[in-house]
């Protein structure tokens, strides 16, 4: 299934504060993890990541640093501040009040349904 682009832009944000709070990572393995735990079904690219980590970096949520890497070349690694573990803790607030009302709404449609057959 594609998941719209306005979803992925909205869940982008938490996701990436998420797996930064995990530990320290660069680009590629982000996608990686962002792939890992949607099962396949949210596959980004890199133009659609470093936009937002550099919006997030800008917005001192958080920072970047060069370190080699296991091959030895150097890499851009990111890691949260404590500003953006504020923020992520908001964005669950913000994301849990959106599920509830979606489950709610769902569950609500499917017990008038139910209703409706008896």
């Amino acid at each position: 299934m594609n998941v719209s682009k306005d979803l992925v832009a909205a869940s982008a944000t938490p996701l990436i504060l998420a797996i930064l709070k995990e530990n320290d990572s660069y680009g590629y393995a982000i996608i990686k993890r962002v792939k890992e735990m949607s099962e396949n079904q949210l596959i980004w690219t890199e133009g659609m990541l470093y936009p937002v980590l550099h919006r997030l970096e800008e917005h001192l949520l958080i920072e970047s640093y060069l370190s080699k890497s296991e091959a030895g070349r150097q890499r851009k690694y990111y890691r949260i501040k404590e500003s953006g573990l504020t923020e992520l803790e908001l964005q669950k607030k913000q994301w849990e009040i959106v599920n509830n009302a979606l489950a709610r709404t769902w569950n609500e449609e499917s017990n008038c349904k139910e209703d409706q057959d008896v």
